[in-house]
């Protein structure tokens, strides 16, 4: 019976992943795919005969396979710290990266060539995050008989705040208080002149601070170029905020208006998941959003050369 480990499996791709990381990631992975076994028991007698499941579970059972030799490894070397560990992770990293990859590319034809019936809907559920803004509005085609689905409810909240951050409108000003309590506005910083990301964040925010590494990479190598980072913080406690400034060594302007969750930001710029980011050009056009890792320095690399 299918469990949607698919969904599973595309957390691992997504993430910056460390041994330790994994092996936290794979506990969850057991608990997660025991709730959903529970979910598609109910839901089985509305579910229509899916086609693809066959491949998906093939892939499912390639990514157990892999999710074994990691706790093999894990075994061995609970602390990964071994060199041969460390290479054995990476490959199976790999692996698993593309898998998900696969997955993924499944995913978007099953949903082209499903225009008229529902079965694209639990897919477009479960992968939407991994989506760009132009492939998640494909997704969400207003003319295919899916679109009006109940379940596509939080797809198209998602694509609504896409909306606010797309490539080619105007970024949007916000008024928030710096470090030193100092009102500030980001068009002090944007649209002045140079390349500017606007980095949504907080310090209670793991996958900020597992993303922070490559922000911090992109400042120091293209900042002498004209590149500039500003920081928007999603927390509420003030010392936390400036304490993972200086711990995650973010040289660059911050602000805050210390809402949390009901950040200006977040309604400004449709941000309902962090790590989160636009990139704006020196005119104060918004070019690209949600650049992460590598891609983040690909981009920069295609602006300013090595």
């Amino acid at each position: 019976m299918r469990t949607n480990n698919f969904k599973i499996l595309l957390v691992f791709f997504s993430l910056n992943r460390t041994f330790a990381e994994i092996i936290n990631l794979i506990n969850m992975r057991r608990l997660i795919t025991l709730a959903l076994f529970a979910v598609t028991m109910t839901a089985q007698a509305q579910t229509t005969i899916d086609p693809y499941q066959p491949l998906m579970d093939a892939y499912d059972k390639q990514a157990d396979n892999i999710l074994k030799e990691y706790r093999a490894i894990h075994e061995k070397d609970p602390n990964g710290e071994l060199p041969e560990s460390k290479a054995k992770a990476k490959i199976l990293s790999d692996r698993l990266d593309s898998i998900g990859n696969e997955q993924l590319k499944l995913i978007k034809e099953i949903i082209r060539d499903n225009q008229d019936n529902d079965l694209p809907v639990k897919y477009i559920k479960d992968a939407m995050y991994q989506f760009s803004y132009e492939e998640l509005k494909a997704a969400l085609n207003p003319k295919a008989s899916y679109y009006r689905h109940p379940d596509l409810e939080i797809p198209k909240k998602l694509l609504a705040g896409y909306e606010k951050r797309k490539p080619g409108i105007l970024f949007h000003e916000l008024e928030m208080k710096d470090v030193e309590d100092k009102p500030v506005k980001l068009s002090q910083w944007v649209g002045t002149g140079n390349y500017v990301l606007v980095d949504f964040w907080a310090s209670w925010c793991g996958p900020c601070r597992r993303e922070m590494p490559f922000v911090v990479a992109a400042y120091e190598q293209y900042h002498a170029k004209g590149f500039d980072v500003v920081g928007v913080s999603f927390d509420q406690k003030k010392d936390a905020w400036v304490n993972a400034i200086q711990q995650l060594g973010m040289r660059w302007r911050q602000m805050s208006d210390l809402k949390g969750w009901k950040c200006a930001a977040a309604e400004a710029y449709g941000v309902s998941s962090i790590p989160s980011n636009v990139l704006v050009d020196p005119t104060g056009k918004i070019v690209a959003m949600d650049l992460r890792g590598e891609t983040l320095l690909g981009k920069l690399k295609e602006i300013y050369g090595k």
